[in-house]
């Protein structure tokens, strides 16, 4: 092992398999093994039957499907916004000296502080979980777009520039196909910060959900169904991730070479 060696596929994936394994029987021994009471902790197993219990006698999976909604209905509406303004804010310095010193600002406000004002303007309905998700991801995705269009190579630039391109061009066949690769990164990541976003808008007036499932077993002391929601979204996400990965390398090739 040294420094920034690559690592093979088969050993990547063992490595990461070998983490979990040792996490679940780190887990086992603290509950199963009594050094931490199973009220404030579930354990490996209890879980598993609590979540095979949600599944089969709570509809549980109903629950999935509405947060999914939820995260994609609030993240595509963002991405809409998002992608073109900061293409646009990294294109031309005007636009971003106009909105940059706002969007820096808005992107610091958690968007859980906005959930009161949220419930009085739009209710306790599907709109106001979709705009919690729509104001925690817009406002970054446009900063950290703007910033990868900004640092595109200027000698691309002036050499399309020689060979005849307009402005419009520029932006068509330059920096947008130099940076597509990087914003595709940037929405896998802030996808991410998108499920946070959504549990937070489902804590609060929600009667679905896995967030709404999560605040009744707090209140049941069922913390095996709690911990078996926490994994569902974390392998919702992992999935998520992995569907991001194989369409960035299918649709842009390029960023392999």
């Amino acid at each position: 092992m040294r420094p920034l060696q690559p690592v093979g596929g088969p050993a990547k994936v063992l490595l990461g398999l070998s983490f979990f394994v040792l996490f679940v029987a780190a887990w086992a021994a603290a509950t199963l093994g009594g050094l931490v009471p199973r009220t404030f902790l579930a354990d490996p197993i209890t879980m598993v039957q609590d979540g095979w219990l949600l599944l089969t006698r709570f509809d549980f999976l109903s629950d999935i499907g509405i947060t999914v909604y939820r995260v994609v209905g609030g993240f595509l509406l963002a991405s809409l916004i998002a992608v073109p303004l900061g293409v646009m804010m990294g294109a031309y310095k005007p636009v971003e000296a106009f909105f940059e010193p706002f969007v820096s600002f808005a992107r610091y406000l958690p968007a859980s502080a906005f959930v009161p004002l949220l419930i009085l303007w739009a209710g306790i309905g599907e709109t106001q979980k979709l705009l919690v998700i729509f104001i925690g991801s817009v406002f970054q995705l446009i900063l950290m777009i703007a910033v990868a269009v900004g640092q595109v190579r200027r000698d691309l630039v002036e050499a399309a520039y020689t060979l005849g391109a307009s402005d419009a061009g520029i932006i068509r066949r330059v920096l947008i196909p130099a940076t597509a690769p990087e914003i595709a990164e940037i929405l896998r990541l802030v996808l991410g910060w998108a499920w946070t976003y959504v549990i937070v808008a489902e804590l609060i007036g929600s009667s679905s959900g896995i967030g709404h499932m999560i605040i009744e077993s707090q209140a049941l002391l069922a913390t095996g169904q709690i911990i078996f929601g926490i994994i569902v979204i974390g392998l919702i996400g992992l999935v998520s991730d992995f569907l991001f990965k194989a369409a960035n390398r299918l649709l842009f090739p390029w960023k392999l070479a």
